[in-house]
């Protein structure tokens, strides 16, 4: 096919991307604990339909242990064609508070030239891009193909990493499209080449027995949460730079977005300063950043006059791709302790940890996807990083370090993946399509 001939079957496709996008987003696969299962299982099997559907000749549901199944398929390599493979997931983050939503999460919504609704960016629209790419072909693919469909991403990743570890030939190809990141702005295009590693864990201080007055007890009893807000805050200084020793600044070597650009995105009130040194890029690509993203403690209403006996806090770490993050979980737990006031006692709990990854450059692969979105995009894409992590990428990296590995995505920075009122882009979605369609039939071996 040439070009022209795919840009027009992909514009001819999109009613029915659009169709295949809808039904996704409908179905609440969310796998985390808590949730129901069911619609889990129901996306996995609607994935695989959609495969069966643009001429796949070998789909299955492979068991993930502790897990849902992945959505697996291949297609074997014409002569002398490389193969690629092709990664998305369709489980979705929880929808969180549904007062802030103006649109039901689950009943995707068609607002201007958008898509509303849980998954439609992150990473559903993703999926929809690969599955309309291929669907451009007919079955008569210009290459090989593998395609891995994860279900617990966003809750548990590295169950995969344990799956793909085991049989690495079942990832194993001469490129592989990543399909959950995306531009910084729409119709900017971008290939990420840096991603930061991850470290969380659960931290818990108990001072007590158990909880007691605070009237009889309040100015001589340790309070535990007390302790903890104390230990949090010393990970960081009045500036806001980490200061857990071994966790340096870095840097990043493209282009960064400006400290405007950046408060309007991330929704910054009007008089509150970001918070640490450096570029953008250098902060959120490059450096290792701290969050406490969850705290077990009396609710406010819920409130009661006591002293706490015990508190505990979700903490994750962002490890940029020179760190290791053994290393860093280390020193962040082993500098908590240190900080520990009153001689509370300190425990772990919980932990995970996703290494971070740097895109090699050149090769064919890397030469054939800048091609095929300067064309989609009318403008040749850049270089960025992303804050969050892939652990699975890493992995990849390490089991098939031939392999050129490329990340590209629907998503946008106003997307809002993971907080309310996700939505994807219909024109950006129809410009990967194309891109990535573009890419497989003019991606030769190196």
């Amino acid at each position: 096919m040439t070009p022209a001939e795919i840009e027009k079957a992909v514009e001819a496709g999109m009613p029915q991307a659009i169709e295949d996008l809808t039904k996704l987003v409908s179905i609440p696969s969310i796998a985390f604990p808590g949730h129901p299962e069911a619609p889990v299982h129901e996306a996995a099997a609607a994935v695989a339909d959609l495969l069966r559907s643009v001429g796949l000749p070998h789909v299955e549901l492979i068991p993930v242990e502790g897990s849902f199944p992945a959505v697996y398929a291949t297609a074997p390599a014409p002569p002398g064609a490389p193969t690629v493979l092709l990664y998305a997931h369709y489980d979705v983050q929880p929808s969180g508070d549904l007062a802030l939503w103006r649109t039901p999460p689950f009943e995707p919504t068609l607002i201007g030239d958008a898509m509303y609704g849980r998954g439609a960016a992150d990473d559903k629209g993703g999926l929809i891009a690969h599955i309309a790419a291929l669907r451009v072909f007919q079955g008569s693919f210009p290459v090989g193909l593998k395609v891995i469909i994860e279900g617990q991403e966003e809750y548990a990743g590295e169950r995969l990493e344990a799956l793909v570890e085991s049989d690495p030939e079942l990832v194993r190809a001469d490129a592989m499209v990543i399909g959950d990141v995306g531009n910084p702005k729409v119709g900017d295009p971008a290939l990420t080449t840096m991603l930061r590693g991850m470290a969380a864990f659960t931290v818990e201080v108990r001072s007590l027995g158990d909880a007691v007055h605070s009237g009889s007890f309040g100015g001589a009893a340790p309070d535990a949460l007390s302790a903890l807000m104390r230990m949090l805050t010393a990970m960081h200084d009045d500036n806001g730079d980490v200061r857990v020793p071994g966790l340096g600044r870095g840097t990043f070597p493209g282009e960064s977005s400006s400290e405007k650009e950046f408060r309007a995105t991330a929704g910054v009130l009007d008089g509150v300063s970001l918070v640490g040194s450096g570029s953008i890029a250098d902060r959120v690509w490059a450096s290792y950043a701290i969050t406490v993203t969850g705290l077990d403690v009396p609710s406010v209403s819920g409130a009661i006059n006591a002293v706490q006996a015990v508190a505990r806090a979700r903490v994750t770490i962002r490890i940029p791709p020179s760190g290791d993050s053994a290393t860093a979980l280390k020193d962040v737990t082993a500098f908590l302790e240190e900080v520990a006031p009153w001689g509370v006692q300190v425990s772990f709990a919980d932990v995970v940890t996703g290494s971070g990854f740097r895109a090699a450059e050149g090769g064919s692969a890397r030469a054939a996807i800048e091609k095929a979105m300067e064309q989609a995009f009318g403008r040749p894409p850049r270089e960025v990083g992303q804050g969050g992590s892939i652990p699975l990428v890493a992995k990849l990296a390490t089991l098939h370090p031939q392999a050129e590995i490329l990340l590209y995505g629907v998503e946008d920075e106003d997307a809002s993946i993971h907080a309310p009122n996700e939505r994807v882009v219909l024109d950006e979605l129809r410009r990967i399509i194309t891109a990535e369609a573009l890419f497989l039939a003019t991606y030769t071996h190196p």
